[in-house]
C-alpha cells in the first residue's frame, strides 16, 4: 500500500510540472459541444485517456520487471535505478544536460497530435497519444513501477500516479489559467528535490538494510544477519 501512497504522491506533486509541460496542449484542445457537461466530460475523458496509457506502460514495465525479479537481480535493478534518478535530479539542479535526443522523440507525437486535432478525434483519445509523451515525470514513476516486480502491481502503481495527476490537470482544464506562470515555476523546483528523495529511497531498499519500510530485507534473509 505504501507504493500506492509513493506513486500517488509523485503524480500530485509532479502534477504542477504536467501543467507546465502539457497544461497548453490540453487547454488548446476544443470543446466541440456547448455546455458545461460537455465541458467536463471532455476534460475528464482526456484524463482517463492518460491514465490508460500510463497503465499500458506500467503493463509493459511491469513484464521487464517480473522477468528481472525471477532472475533474482532486483536488488542490483532498484540500484541502478536510484543512481539514475539522482543523476536526473542533479541534471536539474545544477542545470547540466545526460543528452539531446528529446526534440527527435518528440517528433512522431507530434505528428500524431497534429493529426488528431486536425480530423478533431475525442479527448480520450487525444489523452492517450499525450499519456505516451516522453517525459521525465513519467519515467520517474516508470522506474518506480519497475521495482514492484508483478505486471498487476507494476499498473496499480501507474494507475495511482496517474490518478494522483488528475486533480490539478482536470480543474485547471475547465478553468483555463489556474495557476500563474510563476507558481508554476517555484512548484517546479520542488521536482528535483522529490527525485532525490526517491532515488535515495531506491539505493537503500536495494541495499537490504533491513529496515522496516525504508530497507526492508528480502524475506528469508533477515534471519540470517
Amino acid at each position: 500500500m505504501s507504493e500506492q501512497y509513493l506513486a500517488f504522491l509523485i503524480g500530485l506533486l509532479g502534477s504542477v510540472h504536467c501543467l507546465g509541460m502539457c497544461g497548453p496542449l490540453a487547454f488548446a484542445i476544443p470543446t466541440l459541444h456547448k455546455g458545461w457537461g460537455f465541458l467536463v466530460w471532455d476534460k475528464l475523458s482526456y484524463q482517463l485517456g492518460r491514465i490508460i496509457s500510463y497503465c499500458i506502460l506500467g503493463a509493459i514495465i511491469g513484464l521487464l520487471g517480473r522477468q528481472i525479479w525471477l532472475s533474482g537481480v532486483q536488488q542490483a535493478v532498484s540500484i541502478l535505478s536510484g543512481v539514475l534518478i539522482l543523476l536526473a535530479a542533479f541534471s536539474r539542479l545544477f542545470k547540466f544536460s545526460v543528452g539531446q535526443t528529446s526534440s527527435k522523440l518528440l517528433l512522431p507525437f507530434n505528428k500524431l497530435f497534429g493529426y488528431a486535432l486536425k480530423h478533431k478525434a475525442n479527448h480520450l483519445i487525444i489523452g492517450i497519444i499525450n499519456g505516451f509523451l516522453p517525459c521525465g515525470l513519467v519515467y520517474l514513476a516508470l522506474a518506480g513501477a519497475l521495482n514492484t516486480g508483478s505486471v498487476n502491481h507494476a499498473v496499480e502503481y501507474m494507475f495511482w500516479y496517474g490518478l494522483g495527476t488528475l486533480p490539478l490537470m482536470f480543474i485547471a482544464g475547465i478553468s483555463v489559467g489556474l495557476t500563474s506562470a510563476v507558481f508554476r515555476k517555484r512548484m517546479n523546483k520542488l521536482v528535483p528535490y522529490m527525485m532525490l528523495l526517491l532515488g535515495t529511497w531506491f539505493i537503500l531498499r536495494g541495499m537490504e538494510l533491513n529496515i522496516a519500510y525504508l530497507s526492508p530485507a528480502r524475506a528469508g534473509t533477515a534471519e540470517c544477519r
